[in-house]
């Protein structure tokens, strides 16, 4: 059941918000207008404001007085906010104090307002740690105002309740020639109002908030009136000097359309990458910023509209709407569907030029690939024009072509390989081709190709592994030592070197990946199997001695556990093993690709060929000779010309 004290405490809540609200009234031609115009005098959107019709306008031909519409409104109290305050007050402790807005210490006041119609007391409640008003407060402040005779019984009500409003606590002899005075004085191209009082004489009456409020509507202050300045002007007066009581609303130009970047633009920036330990790789520049087709590059935040403006008297101020700005859409790129995003249109390095984005397919390398560039990792082809130093990566979506040398280096691209002047590994280079790789000659790299391997002075002491074909053609084309494989034909002027002193393996027939991970299953297995017969004879003896006394020392017995585990892990690891193994060699017999390996010069003794699984040494020296496969022995034929494969340039290059 709700009691009085209930009530009266929501009435005074009630009250307390009502007195916080900030009251404009408008008047315009139509509803819309005037509610624009109090949005505009509180600086609130108009979906936020709250309003009462004071007055309904009438327009028309019928009308027979034209009235504008008058409205009172105030900004909307937003429940959303009460609630967050509410959960934040039911969560922890410490979060609320946190969140809890710093409360100013002040003290409690007692004001004295004479009026035509009696003598008003307002005493207003204290915060934070402030001292309360006392009836002795309230009583001196009646007697400075010349209010004397009244009793501490008169007031005590008020001081009590310290409701902040003013009570009439006396009668007041008037005398409306002594009242105080008013005059109003407006300023700075009417942005500003200020008003000049003097004070009452004897008998005179105070200004209360209405006839300020009332006197300023009437000199033509009808905006921008801020009532709780004139609040505290009637609390407490100041005489004879101008006080602001009143300023317009500044236009606020809209602000321009502005591009908002998802990559860095300034492409001069070193982002050096450091490693968990801390050790910086000054190899790894990051210099090249990669994108994939369809990458949101940058947003457009379009140009905002202007806020209007209004001086005290009323008149509105223009303000300019933010410029537009065309959408930097260059080489590769395309506005996404919502009319604001830019993306890319392919893979590639995102660059700003001309004030366009654009993305580059191709990475043009003007150089060497130095400690200046740092290791290449781009998404799309890459051009060096220079060579690529020991130690330096170079990797790629689409091609790679260097125009010099390779050195001790890693290239790795999806597509093509070509390398003008020749790879030199020094025993720890590497090149891998999803397609195919061109170069002038191999030399100490491990070399692999999706396609073919074609060079023109020859390979020296190298792994070179080619899905299809190793071609060597020109006049040095020579294979002297290392281990070749290729799928079905390895061709070169000579195989091997007098005397035989680097060994020079070539195999034919077969997919030299899957071979090589047939050959990397049969070790494994066998390293397994091995494994798994020593588990076994260790279970097989705990378990033997668990039957002999029935139980085990815990140490022992754990032993057994584990033994039993890596037990089961390794059969069914090779079980797993012995499966692929199956898919392998299936798969390696039914290939269609006889294989052969062709000198169309000479090939030296000890050079060894192998065609499928069957392998043959080359005794003696022997000119222009074909090696084939049949009736399971390798065949020595005549030498069979190169065919159109030997003429096969890179996609989009020349035979030049």
């Amino acid at each position: 059941m709700v009691d009085l004290e209930q009530i009266r405490e929501a009435m005074a809540q009630q009250l307390e918000e009502d007195r916080s609200r900030v009251f404009v009234e408008s008047a315009a031609d139509t509803l819309d207008e005037a509610l624009a115009d109090a949005a505009i005098q509180l600086g609130v959107a108009i979906r936020d404001i709250d309003y009462e019709i004071l007055q309904r306008g009438t327009s028309g031909f019928f009308a027979l007085t034209k009235r504008n519409w008058l409205i009172r409104a105030y900004e909307t109290r937003k429940r959303s906010r009460k609630k967050a305050g509410s959960d934040a007050a039911s969560g922890d402790e410490s979060v609320r104090v946190d969140a809890a807005p710093l409360i100013e210490d002040r003290d409690g006041n007692a004001f004295v307002m004479c009026a035509h119609d009696g003598v008003f007391l307002k005493v207003t409640q204290p915060s934070g740690n402030g001292r309360a008003a006392s009836v002795k407060d309230a009583l001196d402040a009646l007697r400075d105002r010349g209010v004397p005779g009244l009793t501490e019984e008169a007031v005590k009500g008020v001081v009590k309740n310290a409701a902040g409003e003013y009570v009439r606590v006396a009668p007041y002899k008037h005398n409306p020639a002594q009242d105080s005075m008013m005059a109003v004085d407006i300023t700075d191209q009417e942005m500003k109002a200020w008003l000049y009082a003097t004070p009452p004489g004897p008998g005179g009456a105070d200004l209360s908030a209405d006839m300020i409020v009332a006197f300023m509507k009437n000199n033509r202050v009808v905006a921008g009136l801020d009532e709780e300045r004139v609040r505290d002007f009637v609390d407490r007066p100041v005489y004879k000097q101008n006080y602001l009581v009143a300023e317009g609303v500044k236009p606020q130009d809209g602000a321009d359309a502005h591009i908002v970047y998802n990559f860095e633009v300034d492409s001069s920036k070193i982002r050096l990458k450091e490693s968990a330990s801390g050790k910086v790789d000054f190899k790894e520049l990051n210099l090249v910023q990669n994108v994939v087709e369809g990458q949101p590059l940058a947003q457009k935040i379009p140009a905002e509209r202007g806020k209007a403006g209004k001086t005290v008297t009323g008149k509105y101020l223009e303000a300019k709407n933010g410029r537009d700005i065309p959408m930097p859409v260059g080489k590769n790129t395309r506005v996404a569907d919502d009319g604001v995003t830019i993306v890319a249109e392919t893979n590639g390095q995102v660059l700003v030029l001309n004030n366009k984005i654009n993305v580059e397919p191709i990475l043009n390398i003007e150089g060497d690939v130095s400690l200046k560039t740092g290791n290449i990792m781009f998404l799309g082809t890459v051009f060096i024009s220079g060579n690529v130093e020991d130690g330096f990566s170079v990797k790629a979506s689409g091609n790679i072509e260097v125009k010099g040398t390779v050195g001790k280096s890693e290239l790795d691209a999806e597509g093509d390989i070509v390398v003008s002047q020749g790879i030199a590994g020094k025993g720890d280079g590497h090149v891998r081709a999803g397609r195919s790789i061109w170069s002038k000659f191999i030399e100490n790299t491990k070399v692999e190709a999706g396609e073919f391997v074609i060079v023109s002075d020859g390979i020296i002491n190298s792994q070179v592994n080619a899905n299809r074909k190793i071609l060597c053609q020109g006049k040095r084309a020579a294979i002297i030592g290392g281990m070749l494989s290729a799928s079905e034909e390895i061709h070169a002027k000579t195989l091997g070197s007098f005397g035989g002193a680097s060994e020079t393996v070539l195999n034919v027939g077969f997919d030299p990946k899957s071979k090589d991970r047939l050959d990397a299953l049969l070790a494994h297995k066998q390293t397994a199997e091995h494994e798994l017969e020593d588990v076994q004879l260790n279970f097989t003896t705990l378990s033997n001695l668990k039957k002999q006394k029935k139980e085990l020392p815990e140490d022992k017995e754990a032993a057994l556990k584990k033994l039993g585990e890596r037990q089961y892990i390794l059969q069914t690891e090779l079980e797993e093993i012995a499966a692929e193994i199956k898919q392998i060699q299936d798969y390696l017999n039914t290939l269609k690709t006889r294989g052969k390996v062709s000198a169309s010069v000479k090939v030296f003794a000890g050079v060894k060929i192998v065609i499928r699984d069957v392998t043959e040494e080359v005794r003696t020296d022997c000119k222009a000779t074909t090696f084939y496969l049949e009736n399971g022995l390798v065949r020595y034929g005549k030498y069979q010309g190169p065919d159109e494969d030997m003429k096969r340039v890179p996609n989009g290059y020349s035979a030049d």
